[in-house]
């Protein structure tokens, strides 16, 4: 009698699970729950749900979700069934995922650019509903950027400070993921759990510093564009900072179990992959919005505005 379990290909068809359909309730539940808290914090309550209500029980579905989702797929690697085509498709998602992230962040710069180099609207004969656009920023930005008449606004950060120390805090911590993944090749399990540990210990620096950093800053999110394209790029960015963070910390665990070895470790990998992305959107935001914005930014939204006046 033949055994039906016996594989004859080096696809891997996947148990049916709840978690897909669970996680996206979770998100549901959690995006529904954000906006009634920004509502509510806004004095306008929506469907008479104040304050947390809804999103920290879906954020905690969705962590719940993640946590059992990827518990499932690790035992199917233990289980064999990641073959080297598996794998390889592994790897595919993971840099689509990453190419998506990254046009997350290009909608960011494209909206802090947009405003920088053009803070009294767009340089060419406008229609009707352009110049509605352009009295508007024109009365929120005071005509030049940064928008240091607007309410609320004091002053820009030197990147000189702590975004240059957060800077080499991330450089250095690339550096210790790149340590841990080189020591796992060959074999070396002391140097793969010591280089995690430096780097989830410098994620972890990074967030803090990031978060006195926002409780100093000379302006707030809401009342002007600079407020709102800042705080929403680099905040996302800390978010995935806090992420990049939590992922290898699951993988220091899993190394300090005995986990991964140096012919399979995609786990490590994608969490190695991830958080050279977050170095590298990180060096973006440090040169255009901190470096550019604060000394150069002023003179090329000048010369930007010159050129449309013409």
């Amino acid at each position: 009698m033949a055994q039906t379990e016996t594989k004859h290909h080096d696809y891997h068809l996947v148990d049916p699970s709840p978690w897909p359909l669970v996680a996206s309730v979770g998100a549901f539940v959690m995006a529904i729950g954000a906006i009634c808290w920004m509502r509510s914090a806004a004095g306008e309550p929506l469907f008479g749900v104040k304050g947390p209500m809804l999103f920290v029980p879906g954020t905690m579905i969705v962590i719940a979700s993640a946590f059992f989702w990827w518990r499932d797929v690790i035992r199917e690697s233990l289980h064999g069934d990641h073959t080297p085509v598996v794998q390889l498709h592994l790897r595919y998602g993971m840099i689509l995922f990453i190419a998506s992230e990254v046009m997350f962040f290009v909608a960011w710069f494209w909206a802090y650019f947009d405003a920088s180099l053009f803070p009294s609207g767009i340089g060419h004969l406008p229609n009707s509903t352009e110049v509605v656009g352009m009295v508007q920023r024109n009365e929120l930005t005071g005509g030049h950027w940064p928008p240091q008449t607007a309410e609320g606004f004091n002053h820009v950060f030197s990147p000189w400070g702590l975004p240059l120390v957060n800077t080499l805090i991330l450089l250095l911590s690339g550096v210790t993921v790149t340590w841990a993944h080189h020591a796992l090749l060959k074999d070396d399990r002391r140097g793969l759990i010591a280089g995690l540990v430096c780097t989830v210990l410098l994620g972890m620096l990074f967030t803090y510093f990031q978060a006195v950093e926002y409780g100093h800053a000379g302006f707030k999110y809401a009342g002007h564009i600079y407020g709102a394209t800042f705080f929403m790029a680099t905040g996302f960015h800390g978010a995935h900072v806090i992420i990049g963070t939590v992922f290898l910390a699951v993988c220091l665990l899993r190394a300090i179990n005995g986990g991964f070895t140096k012919e399979k470790h995609f786990g490590f990998e994608a969490a190695a992959w991830y958080w050279h992305f977050v170095d590298v959107v990180w060096l973006f935001l440090f040169a255009c919005i901190y470096v550019w914005g604060s000394n150069f930014g002023k003179a090329a939204a000048v010369a930007a505005g010159a050129a449309a006046g013409h």
